[in-house]
C-alpha cells in the first residue's frame, strides 16, 4: 500500500482529505502539534508533529517517512486572521520548503491552492471576471497577502515538477463549507446579497474536496497518469450550483449593475433561470473523471459525523 504524508490534516478540511484517503492508502498527518503519544489513531493513520516553515524540519519529516505521495494542505487559511507578513511568509516558506522535500524523495505532490488566488474575493472593490464561467486560465491578480501565498505556492509547484520531474496538482477550492453546517446558508450571508459578492457566491462541500484529492492523487499514477511526471496542472473545485439558489447572470446584475461589455459571458452555458455557480470544473472532470456532487439543498441539513482521525 502506498504511502500519503498530508500536511494540515488535523484542520477543517484536512480531517476530511485524511478520512478520504485512509484505507486507500497509508496516512502520516504532520501538523505543527501532535496528537499525544497517548492518542489512539484512526486505522490507517499516523501523525508526526513539525514546522514546516522551518526548513530543515520539513525536509527532515519528508524524508524521514519517505512518501509515495504528499498532499500539502497545511497553511493560514484566510486574510485578514493574522498580520498581512506572517500569512504570506508562512504559506510561502511552509509551501516552498514541503513541496521541495516532495520533489526530492520523488513524490507526487497534490496541495491546496484557493480561488483566492483569482484574486477576487479579498479586493475593494472585487473586479469582475475577465469570463464566465471562470476557467483555469483565468489571470491571477491577488493584492491580499493569502491569494498572492497561493499564486506564489502554485509557481513553486510548478518549479519543482520540472526540476524534479515529479507530477504536481494545486486544487483551488472555493470556499469550504460543511455538512449540517453551511455558513452559506446562514440568515446573515442569504439575506444580504454583498455577503457573497466577492467570489460570486461560490461554495463547495468539503467532501467533494476531499474526493478531488483523491481523484489527483490516483491521476498522478500509474502507466498513463493524467498528469504526467513534470507536469504542474491547476483545476478548479466548486460546487455546479451557487450558494444563492437564484440565477447566476441575475445576481450579477443585482450586484454589480450589469454584465460588463468586455465579459466574456456564453449565454447559452449561464443561460437566464440557471443557478450554476461562476466558475469553470470541466478541466477537474476532464483530467480526472471529477465533477462535484453535493448541493446546500441537500448537504446543508445533512447529519453527517465529522471524522473522527484519533481518540484521545
Amino acid at each position: 500500500m502506498e504511502t500519503v504524508l498530508v500536511t494540515g490534516g488535523r484542520g477543517a478540511s484536512g480531517r476530511w482529505v485524511v478520512d478520504r484517503l485512509a484505507g486507500d492508502y497509508e496516512v502520516v498527518v504532520v501538523d505543527y502539534d501532535h496528537p499525544g503519544l497517548d492518542a489512539d489513531p484512526a486505522p490507517g493513520v499516523s501523525f508526526r508533529a513539525a514546522d514546516l516553515a522551518d526548513r530543515g524540519e520539513a525536509l527532515d519529516v519528508v524524508r524521514a517517512v519517505d512518501p509515495d505521495a504528499v498532499v500539502h494542505w497545511a497553511a493560514i487559511p484566510v486574510a485578514d486572521t493574522h498580520p498581512d507578513g506572517r500569512v504570506f511568509e508562512t504559506n510561502v516558506h511552509a509551501a516552498k520548503n514541503v513541496l521541495d522535500a516532495a520533489g526530492r524523495a520523488d513524490a507526487r505532490i497534490v496541495q491546496a491552492s484557493s480561488d483566492g488566488a483569482y484574486g477576487f474575493f479579498f479586493a475593494d472593490p472585487t473586479p469582475f471576471p475577465d469570463e464566465l464561467p471562470v476557467t483555469e486560465d483565468h489571470p491571477l491578480r491577488p493584492e491580499d497577502p493569502y491569494g498572492l501565498s497561493k499564486v506564489t505556492a502554485e509557481a513553486a509547484a510548478g518549479a519543482v515538477a520540472r526540476r524534479e520531474g515529479v507530477p504536481a496538482v494545486s486544487i483551488r477550492p472555493s470556499w469550504i463549507q460543511y455538512p449540517g453546517a453551511y455558513a452559506c446558508r446562514g440568515d446573515e450571508y442569504v439575506g444580504d446579497l454583498d455577503a457573497g459578492a466577492g467570489n460570486f457566491w461560490s461554495y463547495v462541500d468539503a467532501r467533494d474536496v476531499a474526493d478531488l484529492v483523491a481523484a489527483a492523487l490516483a491521476g498522478t499514477a500509474g502507466p498513463d497518469p493524467a498528469v504526467g511526471p513534470g507536469t504542474h496542472e491547476a483545476v478548479n473545485c466548486v460546487a455546479a450550483d451557487n450558494a444563492l439558489g437564484r440565477p447566476l447572470l441575475d445576481l450579477l446584475r443585482e450586484s454589480y449593475g450589469a454584465i460588463p461589455n468586455d465579459c466574456a459571458v456564453d449565454e447559452s452555458a449561464l443561460a437566464e433561470g440557471d443557478d450554476r455557480g461562476a466558475y469553470a470544473v470541466a478541466k477537474a472532470e476532464r483530467l480526472f473523471g471529477w465533477t462535484p456532487s453535493r448541493s446546500w439543498r441537500e448537504a446543508a441539513g445533512e447529519d453527517v459525523p465529522e471524522p473522527v482521525l484519533f481518540e484521545a
